[in-house]
């Protein structure tokens, strides 16, 4: 037995219908193919408004021409022939939001993808203004995301904006999901949304966030490969929606975009399937402005104006590393920072492979807590510092003991920014780790347990000092010189005589 079509009961309230709106004035289709469709006849339809075909498709309007109304087909566009009437629907394209899309698999409609019931909900257009300026605040509140060379090097604020750039397979997603593994419910709510990615890779991934304990706390927007042009193109306005819809009621909200490159192509080909004029490497000219309008709905409100906040994390693919290309320099430009992710580190082993160098927040310590901005503020330098002396010694140049013993604490530095995945580590860890590191505690560890060696620390610290620990559970700067305290508690199986 066939599986009755999505749009069943779109067939069904049709037949329900007073005798006048069956027989209401239709728009007859005069062309359809590739994900488009163009009508003639309509009179009065809206940009983006909702059209529904007799045949049981959906559309949205989205060319207004003089003589014809460019559609893009959103479902069923195989049914879509020459002779099909075509009727306006009366509203935008909506989605279902709120708690109930936790745990579930969505489309850019707000229709299940994961096998289970249709979702109960409250529903939000996909096209919504964003927050005037005068509502908004400054992004002064840390979004933890458990990654120890982000949160200590690249911090990000609530309703910051911050791009992962970088090539094919370096480990972008894997990096979006840790930042997702170390959010709780109730603080901060997670959407992600995946474009144009195979339905195997979607059902992938909400199996690893399952097993990293977080799929409770999020929500899937989904239009794979095989979705047509029009429903890659909304589908991440549908996650920006959904993710608004906890900030409105006070909440924080992360939403990922999986990615903005492929986005982009979606829009570049219904560009051309309307005709539209192409521009540069045959994108239409308005490109930057639908990532800008995009990006935008990304915010922190005023506790006045509802308060709550909306982090976005775009990802965008690199060819060659090359960050120049026309797509990764738009979405640089509008974001507050990106995260580059480097092809060379990636295939050294390791992960996340981000290059402090090219990375950059444009938020800074603003966001971070107190005590990580105390024992991380000069990280950077210390890094880049490494970097340039480990080159040096590399290619053979002769360096003396102190430069010897600075790159020697380097490698531990960047062995301790290691992480494995959907291991998340907290402002306790992250800031013993660095004040061990920076005091010398681990200068005499051997390099493969230096990791192991500070986790062991945290707990040493816990029995030694709970109060020291207490207050940087809390992020809050110990009292008294907490820095010396920390320094003078030696490694488990190391401790000084």
């Amino acid at each position: 037995m066939a599986e009755a079509s999505p749009y069943t009961e779109l067939a069904r309230l049709a037949e329900r219908l007073p005798l006048a709106t069956v027989l209401a004035p239709r728009a007859v289709v005069t062309r359809a193919a590739d994900g488009v469709a163009f009508a003639a006849g309509f009179d009065g339809v809206a940009y983006e408004e909702l059209l529904a075909f007799d045949c049981g498709a959906l559309g949205m309007a989205y060319d207004l021409r003089a003589d014809t109304t460019g559609i893009l087909l959103l479902a069923a566009a195989e049914r879509v022939a020459c002779g099909d009437g075509v009727r306006g629907l009366g509203h935008l394209p909506e989605v279902v939001v709120g708690p109930a899309t936790l745990g579930r698999i969505i489309d850019p409609l707000g229709r299940p993808l994961d096998g289970g019931d249709p979702i109960a909900g409250p529903r939000l257009p996909l096209f919504r203004a964003p927050p005037e300026l005068i509502d908004r605040r400054h992004v002064d509140r840390p979004l933890w995301t458990g990654v120890s060379v982000v949160d200590a090097a690249i911090p990000i604020g609530r309703g910051q904006r911050e791009l992962i750039i970088g090539d094919h397979n370096v480990g972008k997603t894997a990096l979006a999901v840790d930042f997702l593994a170390a959010q709780r419910r109730g603080d901060v709510t997670c959407v992600y949304v995946v474009i144009a990615q195979p339905m195997s890779r979607v059902l992938a991934l909400r199996d690893v966030l399952a097993q990293a304990g977080c799929l409770d706390n999020a929500a899937i927007v989904a239009a794979d490969a095989a979705a047509p042009p029009g429903m890659r193109y909304l589908a991440p306005y549908a996650g920006a929606t959904v993710a608004e819809s906890f900030r409105d009621v006070g909440g924080d909200a992360l939403v990922i975009y999986d990615d903005l490159t492929k986005h982009a192509d979606a829009y570049r080909e219904l560009a051309l399937l309307m005709d539209r004029p192409p521009g540069r490497e045959a994108f239409p000219g308005d490109v930057f402005y639908i990532h800008a309008e995009l990006l935008e709905r990304a915010a922190a409100r005023r506790l006045e104006a509802g308060g709550g906040s909306v982090t976005a994390v775009p990802i965008v693919e690199t060819t060659g590393g090359d960050i120049a290309a026309y797509i990764p320099t738009n979405v640089i430009s509008i974001t507050d920072g990106q995260i580059f992710l480097d092809t060379t580190r990636f295939e050294r082993g390791r992960r996340p492979a981000v290059d402090v160098g090219r990375s950059v927040s444009r938020i800074g310590g603003t966001a971070q807590p107190a005590p990580m901005r105390a024992v991380a503020s000069d990280l950077r330098v210390l890094h880049a510092r490494f970097e340039q002396l480990e080159t040096l010694a590399r290619v053979g140049l002769e360096v003396g003991a102190e430069v010897e013993k600075e790159i020697a604490r380097g490698r531990r530095l960047r062995e301790l920014l290691q992480q494995e995945r959907t291991s998340p580590r907290g402002v306790t860890e992250q800031v013993i780790a660095l004040s061990a590191l920076t005091a010398g505690t681990l200068d005499d560890v051997p390099l493969d347990t230096v990791r192991d060696s500070a986790a062991a620390l945290v707990g040493h610290v816990r029995a030694q000092a709970p109060a020291l620990a207490a207050a940087l559970d809390a992020w809050r700067v110990p009292d008294g010189a907490w820095r010396e305290a920390l320094a003078a508690i030696a490694v488990p199986g190391r401790e000084r005589a």
